[in-house]
C-alpha cells in the first residue's frame, strides 16, 4: 500500500507540475503581448502641459500646486495610436486630495487646452469613485463601482452626475467591499479591457465596473488614451508600468 500510495503521489505531482508549467507558459505568452507605452524616463510619445506633467523615479507625475491651480481638467495624451479593442494595465498612486483617471477611446475636446472627451476609468484619492466608468465631457457616470450596466439605444441626459438612460443589470460586488481592496496613497494596479461595446475596469485584480454600451449616438469604438489631473485642490498622481495589448 505504501508503494502504491507513493506511486499515486508521484503521478499527481507530475500532473501538477505539468499544469503549472502550462499555466506559466500561457502567462508568459500573455505578458509578451503587452507593450510598454511609457519608457519610464521621458514623456516621449506623450503630449501635455509641462507645467503639470513630469517624470520622476520611473513614473509619470501629474501635479497641481497652489500656484498652478486648474480652471479645466487637463490631460497627458499618448499619441502613439488610437486603439480599438485592447487591454491596458498600469500602476497608479494618488494623494488623498487627488482626482484623476485614465481616458480611453477618447478625443481631444475643442477649445480646451489638453482637454479630452470620452470613457474614463475613474481614480480619486478618497477612493469614492475609483474603478467606476465615467464619460468625461459626455454622458457622465455609466457605471458606479460595483455595478454591471447597459447603456441602451435610447434618449438620455446627465442627472445627478449619471446618465439617466443607464440600466443596472446586476452587481459585480459590493462597492464598499471593493473599495477595501484599493490601497490609499499607495501603488495599485488598474486593468482596463475594452472589447467591442463591452468595457470592464479592474483594480488589483478585482472587477470594479462592467458596462455594455449599446448607444450608437454616443459610444466610441476607438480613440486616444490619456491620464488626467482634475480641477480642485493641490494634488499629485503617479502612473508607471503602462502597458497596452491590442486585441484581435
Amino acid at each position: 500500500m505504501t508503494t502504491a500510495c507513493n506511486s499515486g503521489n508521484s503521478q499527481g505531482n507530475n500532473e501538477t507540475a505539468a499544469n503549472d508549467s502550462a499555466s506559466a507558459a500561457v502567462q508568459t505568452a500573455d505578458a509578451a503581448d503587452f507593450k510598454s507605452i511609457f519608457d519610464g524616463k521621458t514623456l516621449a510619445g506623450w503630449e501635455g502641459d509641462s507645467v503639470h506633467w513630469s517624470v520622476e523615479d520611473g513614473a509619470i507625475v501629474g501635479t497641481v500646486t497652489p500656484e498652478t491651480l486648474l480652471k479645466t481638467n487637463t490631460f497627458l495624451v499618448w499619441k502613439g495610436d488610437e486603439p480599438k479593442d485592447f487591454e491596458l494595465k498600469a500602476e497608479f498612486k494618488i494623494a488623498a486630495t487627488g482626482n484623476s483617471g485614465i481616458n480611453y477611446r477618447s478625443e481631444m475636446f475643442p477649445g480646451v487646452p489638453h482637454g479630452m472627451k470620452g470613457y474614463q476609468a475613474d481614480i480619486d484619492g478618497k477612493n469614492t469613485y475609483t474603478g467606476q466608468n465615467y464619460e468625461e465631457r459626455g454622458r457622465t457616470t455609466l457605471a458606479y463601482r460595483g455595478q454591471k450596466t447597459t447603456i441602451p439605444d435610447a434618449p438620455g441626459q446627465p442627472e445627478r452626475n449619471a446618465w439617466s438612460a443607464m440600466v443596472v443589470d446586476g452587481s459585480v460586488g459590493n462597492s464598499d467591499s471593493l473599495k477595501a481592496l484599493i490601497k490609499a496613497e499607495d501603488w495599485n494596479q488598474i486593468h482596463i479591457i475594452a472589447k467591442g461595446n463591452h468595457l470592464q475596469h479592474f483594480v488589483n485584480g478585482a472587477l470594479m465596473s462592467d458596462v455594455t454600451d449599446n448607444d450608437p449616438a454616443h459610444s466610441k469604438a476607438s480613440g486616444l488614451i490619456g491620464v488626467q489631473v482634475h480641477v480642485g485642490p493641490p494634488m499629485t498622481v503617479r502612473y508607471r508600468n503602462i502597458q497596452l495589448k491590442e486585441l484581435k
